[in-house]
């Protein structure tokens, strides 16, 4: 009994750790809260079935900094390629799938994998400077 007691707690944990990312599921709504607080959006795609989506999800997005770091930046939207509607120009064939854009609906930056915390920060890092880009190429027209 105290055993299912412990593995109840620890899952229970788990449910609990994993919903500190305020996901949204409709990209419209994404869009807007985008809109409205003048940040970019970070889409991850993932499946149903998909074994490497639910280890990123497990893994990486439990970081706290990782947490601290998305939710700063973006507006964070998870969609299902098995359940929701995903516009075609998003590509959906593997998943995980990453995609950062910005709130004018332009694709920022996209890739591709379950990537550990470091890795992941490496992605991030690329994003603010392709934005970065974007803003002064925006800027000199």
């Amino acid at each position: 009994m105290f055993k299912i007691f412990i593995l109840t707690i620890g899952v229970l944990s788990f449910l609990s750790a994993s919903s500190e990312l305020n996901w949204n599921s409709s990209y419209e709504k994404a869009l807007k809260e985008a809109k409205a607080q003048n940040k970019d959006i970070y889409m991850l795609i993932v499946s149903s079935d998909c074994r490497w989506c639910r280890k990123f999800e497990s893994t990486t997005l439990q970081d706290s900094e990782v947490i601290k770091r998305l939710e700063k930046k973006y507006i964070l939207l998870e969609v299902n390629k098995d359940k929701d509607f995903i516009d075609p120009r998003f590509n959906t064939k593997s998943v995980p799938r990453h995609y950062f854009i910005r709130e004018d609906e332009k694709i920022i930056h996209n890739f591709l994998g379950a990537w550990n915390r470091s890795d992941f920060y490496s992605f991030l890092k690329d994003v603010d400077k392709k934005r970065e880009l974007i803003l002064k190429t925006k800027e000199n027209r």
